[in-house]
């Protein structure tokens, strides 16, 4: 019943601005095409995230094995989570990094030598460490979980979707053990209708039902504005029409619809009801620590957002507030007011932890290349 409360009043909020809403239903979607602009510094920004997220959740996967040493077909079943093209092998993935990874191996009972993996000592301090910040940043990287589970439908998600969003979060990578039973008062696990299982959110929380869009305004003194604009800015070299710019003009102008508010009184085919989409992945992308999403993963976002289809043509739409790249055989939005240039404007400590992978991985790399690593050794247990 207090949820219950709490939901209604915070629904409450949401429509007083409906009236403001229902002239506007009759304003069609202007159908504007904006074209797409390379952006070098984006680009750079995603480059090598790809192998560097592979690499930690190698780190996560070994640091959990408590003799610290895990054969090649043990890493192997976990390939999939690894987001490695299909022509790579794991071992030769692995070993483009010995200052993070030491290869040794065991010989089987054939007399083969079976590679086998554990943690290079530097590596493992900065694992270490890296969970004394999950510890310390616990409760903002809960919320951040709590605020994506409020976006969504009945507040719930399943497993495997939070599992693709993980990353982006911050969360750990063992977060539906280590996190979320610490939290019986906040999450449960249920059984949802397709047979897989799912976190639910059991309580709601007007506190964080606040978008980033309206926590600025609100320190700029313009929290009760109905009309709330993005910030924008465009590739360099990007000519928009003067139509184009009009448009845009008189759509930032529309009344701005909370992402955390339902929705089901607008008309999808308005730009209001676009407005009210671009908040919601406004607000998705600002909740992750990088300020970036791979495309796919957001796709698999329609149904628990409750979003009409063909939802990601909002990115294609605007690209002064998203920028799609396209490097690592993928495609990722990335948040343009969330970086000058290729730098990250805020940065949360896990982002500074994973650089520190980042530069240890540029390191044992070229190191490589010039045949200054260590060959592998025999393994022999005590």
């Amino acid at each position: 019943m207090i949820w219950l409360s709490s939901k209604i009043q915070g629904l409450a909020r949401c429509l007083k601005y409906e009236k403001g809403f229902i002239y506007l239903q009759k304003f069609s979607l202007v159908n504007v095409k904006l074209k797409w602009v390379k952006d070098r510094a984006l680009d750079a920004a995603v480059v090598g995230q790809r192998d560097l997220q592979a690499a930690c959740i190698l780190v996560s996967i070994i640091s959990s094995y408590s003799h610290g040493y895990v054969p090649i077909y043990r890493l192997s079943r976990y390939r999939r989570q690894l987001g490695l093209p299909d022509d790579l092998r794991l071992s030769t993935f692995i070993r483009r990094y010995p200052t993070i990874f030491h290869e040794s191996y065991f010989l089987d009972t054939g007399g083969t030598p079976v590679p086998m993996f554990c943690l290079t000592p530097e590596a493992t301090n900065l694992c270490q460490e890296e969970h004394k910040i999950l510890e310390l940043n616990q409760m903002d990287i809960l919320n951040r979980l709590r605020k994506v589970l409020m976006l969504c439908k009945d507040m719930t998600l399943p497993l495997q979707t939070i599992d693709q969003l993980k990353w982006d979060l911050g969360l750990p990578y063992d977060y539906h053990q280590s996190l979320i039973p610490q939290y019986p008062e906040l999450f449960s696990f249920v059984n949802l209708l397709d047979n897989r299982v799912g976190v639910k959110l059991l309580s709601w929380d007007d506190h964080l039902a606040v978008s980033d869009l309206q926590r600025n305004a609100a320190l700029k003194g313009k929290g009760g504005a109905i009309s709330l604009a993005f910030p924008i800015s465009f590739t360099r070299g990007f000519g928009l029409k003067r139509k184009c710019m009009k448009w845009l003009q008189e759509w930032q102008e529309l009344p701005y619809t909370s992402p955390y508010c339902d929705a089901s009184h607008l008309d999808p085919r308005t730009d209001v009801s676009e407005k009210r989409i671009v908040g919601v992945f406004h607000e998705l992308l600002h909740l992750t620590i990088l300020k970036k999403m791979e495309r796919k993963n957001v796709s698999n976002l329609r149904k628990p957002l409750a979003l009409p289809q063909k939802f990601t043509k909002v990115f294609e739409r605007h690209p002064g507030i998203f920028y799609i790249s396209k490097k690592c055989d993928t495609q990722t939005v990335v948040l343009r007011e969330a970086y000058e240039g290729q730098k990250l404007l805020e940065k949360h400590p896990l982002v500074e932890i994973r650089e520190q992978y980042f530069s240890m991985m540029k390191e044992g790399f070229l190191n490589r290349s010039k045949g200054l690593h260590k060959k592998a050794q025999l393994f022999i247990s005590s």
